[in-house]
């Protein structure tokens, strides 16, 4: 009996198929910072804010994120996803039961 030999595809082979991306192909949401929580970064040069999604799929959903820049509560976002949000800031103190 002859033994078949297994080879493993050629990346060109099998078409064109690409990996579904993580981030959403949805149109930019704009977002509404309701809170500053800290600075984070080696150098302190990020803000992490609380912010209100204003529209898109996640409207009304509050979400941690990092800013680079100046930020002050009350101003406008243009957020290009609302699915990731940023990780909690170690050390830091959130309030408990607004």
């Amino acid at each position: 009996m002859a033994k078949t030999q297994k080879t493993k595809d050629s990346p060109n082979e099998g078409g064109n198929v690409s990996k579904p991306s993580r981030v959403s192909t949805d149109a930019p949401v704009n977002g509404l910072v309701e809170e500053i929580i800290g600075r984070t970064g080696a150098r302190g040069e990020i803000t992490q804010i609380k912010c209100k999604v204003l529209d898109g799929r996640n409207k009304g959903r509050s979400m941690r994120r990092n800013v680079k820049g100046t930020i002050r509560v009350g101003d406008l976002l243009t957020l290009r996803e609302t699915e990731i949000e940023a990780r909690r800031i170690r050390g830091s103190r959130e309030r408990r039961g607004a």
